[in-house]
């Protein structure tokens, strides 16, 4: 029931996204990131909470709701240097119809500590044409409802 377990993916992070960050329950990382706002060449500063796939952004610690949420299914997490920064996170889309996010944490280690926890939080995930080839490979009294 691969649609079924998607809907409710999709209920509970638009429920998170309602509630105060520090109300959200176990994420895997939080802190300040800046975004890269390519249109004006600024970087915007937001309270980040990651939690199971999805990074939520606040506008400070005391923010609700979220300002929005990315939803990371797919996504590929490296550091780059971008411009006069040395060490920005980027987030690749898993195709060119999707943005690609550059985001910079206070220093180094808070990159790196991001970019451990977003790989982690990506791998949890199978991708999309994984959960459909596994359920394609299902034998056929499991697949019947």
């Amino acid at each position: 029931m691969l649609t079924l377990q998607n809907h409710v993916w999709v209920d509970v992070t638009l429920h998170n996204t309602a509630l105060p960050p520090l109300a959200i329950k176990n994420p895997e990382c939080l802190g300040l990131l800046h975004q890269l706002d390519r249109s004006k060449d600024i970087w915007i500063q937001h309270y980040c909470i990651l939690k199971d796939g999805c990074l939520y952004f606040y506008a400070t610690l005391r923010s609700t709701p979220a300002q929005g949420g990315l939803y990371l299914q797919g996504y590929i997490v490296s550091e780059q240097s971008l411009g006069s920064k040395r060490s920005v996170i980027e987030l690749k889309p898993p195709s060119e119809e999707f943005k690609t996010f550059y985001l910079c944490a206070e220093n180094v280690n808070e990159n790196k500590r991001w970019i451990t926890a977003l790989k982690a939080s990506i791998n949890k995930w199978l991708p999309l044409h994984q959960a459909i080839q596994d359920f394609m490979n299902r034998p056929l009294e499991e697949t019947r409802m």
